[in-house]
């Protein structure tokens, strides 16, 4: 800012404020580029299928060591991409026209939807024996021990739901452990197990995967080196004319960020309500954490709306591009991955390394022979493609299963890619209550308890579904 010859106040373009979000941006973006060269340059990088996006932000981790590159990371603009790219991607896979071809039958679909839920009811349930008794027993804040007796449902955030999950509830549990007097990094803590799961999704996906095929049990298949797309996959017919004077990507982008802003326009409407103390302590967060969650429904609800628009014949375009829309969303997630491992604090970690390191571990077995067993039982003809896909996402994202996947089924000839896509609408539908037991536990230690009782009556549920006699 400095003032002109008439003594008016002008803003200088030079002026740091101009440059600062622009700055976090490029340091995002750059990461990216790296880490997509380590990829494709270091075998061993390339073997273990570590996302691009998680060795970007790895890469960040790095740098941080070096104060001066430290100041420069704004880890609030970190949490604040994170948690806007999660939604941003959901809306983007959300508003696509196309459906799947579905080569995978109903009974199926369920059981896999099934076995994500209850992948995240065991993962909480070895997250609370973990940091209940630690809460009870290790905690010593004048030594530099803390941990948050509900911390340990940040495990199937992190591990099931991936980096933006792992920062909203991560944010919660901050934000109520600080209420109660104790010093909990949740955030730091919860996007430190989303970062640990990828690794662990792809190190000991790969890992194993070698194994089964040195036995002779699966055979790791090439992979095509050139995927073509056709003219229909750019243009898939009565779409805006390369003629107009807007661009295709540029409307995509405008109905995703229009579906958003609907998103906050209804979390401001209930975050301006009257709804008590257990409305103002447990509902109204939760009600921002699942901005994801509400990104689902008004994106199926304006891809409804076109539609009809379409079929009344009052729209005459179609502007829902599929693989425009993919490209959106695939930008948001690698965003958000990078964003949610550049946001993570070392010095916040200091108080809670041991419990995250055993939480990590235990949630590491205990999803990989979980999965598996259950695996071997419901894809009966395809245990191993089914297993490699479901744990890669449990671990995670769906992305993460799918990379896995197409080491041994490259052309997707079994169901187990249909499985992982398909599963979403009942495992949303199923696990909706647990994610409101997530909301419940960290109100005192007696509702941890409770919600740690109730998952394990919940998994005995689940699994005697699962593993009842087939008819067939």
């Amino acid at each position: 800012m400095y003032l002109s010859s008439s003594g008016i106040a002008v803003k200088s373009f030079a002026a740091p404020e101009v440059w600062s979000t622009l700055i976090q941006v490029f340091v995002v973006l750059l990461a990216v580029l790296a880490g997509n060269t380590l990829r494709r340059k270091v075998r061993f990088l390339r073997r273990s299928l570590i996302p691009t996006a998680l060795l970007g932000g790895l890469i960040i981790l790095l740098f941080k060591f070096w104060p001066k590159f430290n100041d420069i990371i704004d880890k609030r603009f970190m949490e604040t991409m994170t948690y806007h790219a999660l939604a941003l991607g959901f809306i983007s896979m959300s508003l696509r026209p196309t459906k799947v071809s579905n080569r995978s039958n109903t009974r199926t679909v369920v059981e896999t939807g099934t076995l994500t839920v209850g992948t995240y009811i065991i993962q909480g349930i070895v997250g609370l024996l973990i940091t209940v008794p630690m809460y009870l027993f290790w905690r010593n804040p004048e030594a530099g021990r803390d941990i948050f007796y509900a911390g340990g449902l940040m495990l199937p955030m992190g591990y099931g739901q991936g980096p933006g999950q792992a920062l909203n509830f991560g944010t919660i549990y901050q934000s109520v452990a600080a209420e109660q007097g104790i010093n909990f990094q949740g955030i730091d803590f919860g996007l430190s197990i989303a970062a640990i799961g990828f690794l662990i999704g792809s190190i000991v996906g790969v890992i194993y995967m070698n194994i089964l095929a040195h036995k002779n049990r699966l055979t790791l298949k090439e992979q095509e080196t050139d995927t073509r797309y056709t003219l229909y996959d750019y243009d898939q017919g009565n779409e805006l004319p390369h003629s107009e004077s807007v661009d295709k990507l540029t409307i995509v982008i405008s109905i995703v960020f229009m579906t958003y802003f609907f998103v906050y326009l209804f979390m401001s409407f209930i975050g301006r309500l009257e709804l008590g103390d257990f409305g103002e302590k447990t509902v109204k967060p939760l009600v921002y954490g699942f901005n994801f969650f509400w990104g689902i429904l008004f994106a199926s609800l304006v891809r409804v709306f076109i539609r009809s628009l379409r079929k009344k014949g009052l729209m005459h375009r179609e502007y829902l591009n599929e693989y425009l829309l993919n490209r959106v969303g695939g930008t948001a997630f690698d965003l958000m991955i990078v964003a949610g491992t550049a946001a993570i604090c070392f010095e916040n970690l200091r108080s809670i390394w041991l419990p995250l390191t055993l939480l990590c571990i235990a949630g590491a077995i205990a999803t990989f022979y979980y999965v598996k067993k259950v695996s071997m039982r419901i894809y009966p003809s395809y245990g191993y493609e089914g297993f490699f896909s479901m744990f890669g996402m449990l671990t995670g994202t769906a992305s993460n299963g799918m990379i896995l996947l197409r080491e041994i089924d490259p052309r997707y000839e079994t169901p187990a890619a249909n499985n992982l896509v398909l599963q979403t609408i009942p495992a949303m539908i199923m696990g909706f209550p647990i994610l409101l037991l997530l909301g419940f536990a960290p109100r005192s230690l007696s509702a941890t308890l409770i919600t740690l009782g109730i998952l394990v009556v919940l998994f005995t549920v689940v699994n005697l579904f699962l593993f009842r006699k087939r008819v067939r």
